[in-house]
């Protein structure tokens, strides 16, 4: 597949991810995120809060919960890791896609904050950030792959 079309591909699935991320972030109907669903708590704002209280009360907390949370929310982000040097060259460097996962995060967090759909938490803010560095591994060792599997 010539690099022209290959990038296209790559951005209607960054689209398409972006659409369900979205979705899941804001309109889903599980874990209280849905319109008309506003959920009014404290915003976490001390690194690694929840973080702990999940990991320590995961017993009582109930292990779906604590799965979601924990490794949805870093699994959830690493797409974003993965695809963006696929969609664009800017962001080959590691620290790139670190700002790009922190930004994105911090955007999703406080819309969550001003519209009550969702809970401001630094924790998510971490664990995302984490999922877009650790795509961002995977990216490189893909690359690494399809370069020594294809010779370029």
């Amino acid at each position: 597949m010539p690099k022209k079309h290959f990038q296209i591909a790559a951005r209607v699935l960054f689209l398409i991810y972006a659409a369900v991320l979205i979705y899941f972030l804001f309109f889903a109907d599980w874990y209280g995120h849905a319109p008309g669903k506003a959920v009014r708590s404290a915003p976490n704002l001390i690194p690694f809060r929840e973080i702990k209280r999940y990991v320590r009360r995961g017993y009582i907390i109930g292990g779906r919960l604590v799965f979601l949370n924990l490794i949805g929310n870093v699994i959830g982000f690493m797409p974003f890791g993965f695809m963006l040097p696929l969609v664009s060259d800017c962001f080959r460097k590691w620290y790139r896609v670190f700002l790009g996962g922190f930004l994105l995060t911090l955007l999703v967090e406080s819309v969550q904050l001003l519209s009550g759909i969702g809970i401001f938490d630094v924790d998510d803010m971490i664990l995302n950030t984490l999922g877009a560095l650790l795509g961002y591994f995977v990216y490189l060792f893909a690359a690494r792959i399809g370069r020594s599997f294809y010779g370029k």
